[in-house]
């Protein structure tokens, strides 16, 4: 360890994280979603709400903690997985109960979104509306009636992905699906941060181990 270590290190932070910013987006997006398709009467709006809500506020208050405590900080980063975990499980109930469709990862919409790179509510409203209007011009072209031969066509792999549509546009599937990319993005960055905060405490210790190495230096 550098020898003029100081006795609180460096911690917070918490903004520049892409955990942090993602599930920042999934916490507006969750309320939206909730307050349009979920009851307000129900008790799923307010798990929802506040999984998500438990997401992005464990991820600060766990880089916050980090200045002290090594310990807290893995704890309420995992706190935060968990709770996005249960997010996840949240929309697809939703889907599944419905009986509305889950967007596998080569599906053409879903790979427009993930290729927006959203980072905003307003952008993932703007790709809303750009599948609304690429399924409008694909019904404007081929007829009102859907037939089997139509389905196939909206799933056809080799048309390319720019002009593929969405089979389903209503505003709730298309959200729930963005939801659950953007969980799966977060969850997958915050597997990392555990790994590497559990490799930290392991390797230099936590605040008890620190305080030690910066009275004995400090002695010297």
């Amino acid at each position: 360890m550098d020898k003029q270590e100081g006795l609180i290190p460096k911690h917070g932070g918490y903004r520049k994280l892409k955990s942090f910013q993602i599930a920042q987006l999934v916490y507006d997006l969750t309320v939206r979603f909730c307050d349009l398709y979920i009851s307000k009467r129900s008790r799923t709006h307010d798990q929802m709400v506040q999984a998500a809500r438990s997401g992005v506020q464990n991820i600060a208050e766990g880089s916050q903690a980090s200045g002290t405590s090594k310990k807290m900080e893995l704890k309420l980063t995992n706190v935060a997985r968990a709770s996005l975990e249960e997010l996840k499980l949240d929309y697809e109930d939703y889907l599944r109960q419905r009986g509305l469709p889950k967007f596998g990862p080569e599906h053409p919409a879903l790979k427009r979104f993930k290729a927006k790179r959203c980072s905003s509510l307003d952008d993932v409203r703007a790709w809303v509306k750009e599948e609304q209007a690429l399924m409008k011009k694909y019904k404007d072209k081929h007829g009102h009636s859907k037939t089997n031969t139509d389905t196939q066509k909206l799933n056809d792999p080799s048309l390319p992905v720019s002009a593929s549509p969405c089979e389903s546009v209503h505003p709730s599937v298309l959200v729930a699906n963005a939801a659950l990319s953007l969980l799966n993005l977060c969850c997958y960055f915050l597997d990392r941060q555990i790994a590497t905060q559990a490799k930290d405490f392991e390797n230099e210790g936590g605040f008890t181990e620190r305080l030690y190495r910066v009275r004995k230096a400090k002695r010297k």
